[in-house]
C-alpha cells in the first residue's frame, strides 16, 4: 500500500517536496541562533566517538603496536647511552693514573671502582628519590620504593631504566674528585666522602635543575621567570655533574694541601710527571667515545624523526667542542711553553666536551666550536692560576677542567643559544639565568665539600701519614701494588 505522503508512482507530494525545500533552504542559509550553537557543540563532542566506532579492530592493534615500538626503541636508545656513560668510568681510571704516579695506581683504580659501587647502591636507596621526587628544593625520599617513583616520573619510560641512566651520571660527577685529591687521600676518607655525594650533594642540586626544582620551574609566577624570563638550562650536565664534581674537588685539594715536594721553600711549583701517558691518552679516547652516550643520550628519545635530529646536532656540536678545545689547548701550550703539550691537549679535548655538555642542543655547530676553543684556551690559564696563584695541587687538573669548563661552558651557552642567547638577540635574560644557576648550583657543591671534607679531616684526618705518601699508597692502603716488576 502506498505512503500517503507519496504519489502512487512514487513521485513525491507538492507538499512534501515544499517542506524539504524549505528543509534544504534553512540549511543552505545557515542554522541560526540556538540551533548553531546547539548543533555545532553536539558535533564535536560525538565526533571522536563516531571516528573511535569506525576505526577496526586490526587498526586499533597496529596504533598499540606503533607506540610500543616507539617506547622499545627509546628505551634501547636510553639504556645503550647508559652503557657509554658507564664505559666513562674506566676512561677517568685510565686519565687519572696516567697523570699520577705508579706508586699509587692501584689507589686510583680501587677509588673509581668505589664511586661506582657505592654511588649505585646508594643512588638507588634514597638518591633517586631526593633528585626526581616531588618538592621545589627537595624531593621526596622514596627508600628502595621505585614504584612511587614510576607514578611521579611520567617520561614512558621503564622507572628501571632511568634509573640506571641517572645513576652513571651520579658516578661521573663523584669520580671526578679522586684525581684532584689523588696520592694522598685516606681511602676511608674518600668512601665516606663518596656517600655524601651519591646521597645527598649531586641529587639535591640535580633536583634542583633536572627534577623539576626551582631553577627550572617555568611557571609564571615562579622565581626565575619572575626575575630572569628564563629558566636554567643545563641539557647534559656541564654544571648539574661536572661542575659539582670540580668544585668539590678544588675544595678538597685545598682542604688536603699539596703533595710532598710539589712546591719548594721558595713556593715555587714543581712538576710531578705522570708515569704513563698512553694510558692517559687511552683514557681521553674513551671519554671522548662515552661523551656521545653522555650527550645525545640525554635526548631519551630516538623514535621519532624530530629526535633522530636533535641527536645528530648534539653528536655534532658534542665532537667540535672537543676538537677544538683539544687543537687550542695544543696551540697554546705551544705558544706559551715553547712545546705543544700532550697532557694539556689531553685536558683541552676534555676542557671542550665539559664546555658544550650544557647547550649541545641549543648551539649551532659554530657555536660549538667557538665554546670548545674557550674553554681549551681557558682551561690552560686556569691550570696555572690554581696552581701557581692559588698553591692548590690538583694533579689531574680535574678544578680546571670540570668546575671552570663546567661554569664557563653553561654560561656560554646563555651567548650561543640560537634561541634566546644574547648573540642572537635574546637579550640578557637567559644569560641571566644561566649565570645564576651556575653561582647557586656551584655554591651549593663547593659548601657541603667544604663542610663534609673539614668535619672528616678533623674526626679523623683526610690526608695519610709522610711515610705512606712517600712510598705510595698500594701497598699501605691496599697491601698490592698495580705494577709487580
Amino acid at each position: 500500500m502506498p505512503s500517503r505522503k507519496n504519489k502512487p508512482d512514487g513521485r513525491l507530494s507538492t507538499q512534501v517536496l515544499i517542506k524539504k525545500v524549505k528543509i534544504m533552504k534553512l540549511f543552505k542559509e545557515g542554522v541560526h541562533g540556538a540551533y548553531r550553537k546547539t548543533l555545532i557543540p553536539l558535533f564535536l563532542l560525538l565526533f571522536p566517538l563516531i571516528a573511535a566506532a569506525q576505526t577496526s579492530p586490526e587498526e586499533a592493534g597496529t596504533v598499540d603496536k606503533i607506540s610500543e615500538l616507539s617506547t622499545g626503541i627509546n628505551t634501547v636508545w636510553m639504556l645503550l647511552a647508559a652503557m657509554l656513560v658507564f664505559f666513562m668510568q674506566p676512561g677517568f681510571a685510565l686519565v687519572e693514573a696516567g697523570f699520577t704516579r705508579s706508586k699509587n695506581t692501584a689507589n686510583i683504580l680501587m677509588k673509581n671502582l668505589v664511586d661506582f659501587m657505592v654511588g649505585s647502591i646508594l643512588f638507588w636507596f634514597i638518591g633517586f628519590g631526593l633528585m626526581f621526587g616531588v618538592g621545589d628544593v627537595f624531593g621526596t625520599p622514596h627508600i628502595f620504593d621505585l614504584d612511587a617513583m614510576d607514578r611521579i616520573i611520567q617520561n614512558g619510560l621503564p622507572i628501571e631504566g632511568f634509573l640506571i641512566f641517572q645513576t652513571v651520571f651520579c658516578a661521573t660527577s663523584a669520580t671526578i674528585v679522586s684525581g684532584a685529591m689523588a696520592e694522598r687521600t685516606k681511602f676511608s676518607m674518600y668512601l665516606v666522602y663518596t656517600i655524601a655525594i651519591s646521597v645527598l650533594i649531586y641529587p639535591v642540586s640535580g633536583h634542583w635543575t633536572w627534577g623539576g626544582g626551582w631553577l627550572t620551574n617555568a611557571d609564571p609566577s615562579s622565581f626565575m621567570m619572575s626575575f630572569f624570563g628564563y629558566t636554567f638550562h643545563d641539557f647534559a650536565g656541564s654544571t648539574v655533574v661536572h661542575s659539582v664534581g670540580g668544585w668539590i674537588a678544588l675544595v678538597g685539594a685545598a682542604i688536603l694541601g699539596p703533595r710532598l715536594g710539589k712546591y719548594g721553600k721558595d713556593g715555587k711549583s714543581k712538576a710531578i710527571p705522570g708515569h704513563n701517558l698512553t694510558l692517559a691518552c687511552l683514557g681521553v679516547f674513551i671519554l671522548w667515545f662515552g661523551w656521545f652516550g653522555f650527550n645525545p643520550g640525554s635526548q631519551l628519545a630516538a623514535a621519532t624523526s624530530g629526535d633522530q635530529t636533535a641527536i645528530s646536532h648534539v653528536f655534532l656540536t658534542t665532537n667540535l667542542a672537543a676538537c677544538t678545545g683539544g687543537m687550542m689547548a695544543l696551540l697554546v701550550s705551544w705558544v706559551k711553553y715553547g712545546k705543544p703539550s700532550l697532557s694539556l691537549t689531553l685536558n683541552g679535548i676534555l676542557a671542550g666536551l665539559v664546555g658544550v655538555t650544557a647547550g649541545c642542543d641549543m648551539v649551532s655547530p659554530a657555536g660549538a666550536a667557538i665554546i670548545g676553543a674557550i674553554c681549551g684556551t681557558v682551561m690552560i690559564f686556569s691550570v696555572e692560576f690554581i696552581e701557581h696563584r692559588l698553591k692548590i695541587d690538583d694533579p689531574v687538573g680535574a678544578s680546571s677542567v670540570h668546575g671552570v669548563c663546567g661554569s664557563l661552558g653553561t654560561i656560554l651557552t646563555g651567548l650561543f643559544a640560537v634561541e634566546g642567547g644574547t648573540f642572537y638577540g635574546g637579550g640578557f635574560g637567559f644569560l641571566g639565568a644561566q649565570i645564576f644557576g651556575v653561582i647557586i648550583v656551584g655554591g651549593w657543591a663547593a659548601l657541603m665539600g667544604y663542610i663534609i671534607f673539614k668535619v672528616l679531616d678533623k674526626v679523623h684526618g683526610l690526608r695519610v701519614p709522610a711515610r705512606v705518601e712517600e712510598e705510595g699508597l698500594d701497598i699501605y692502603e691496599h697491601g698490592e701494588s698495580a705494577y709487580n716488576h
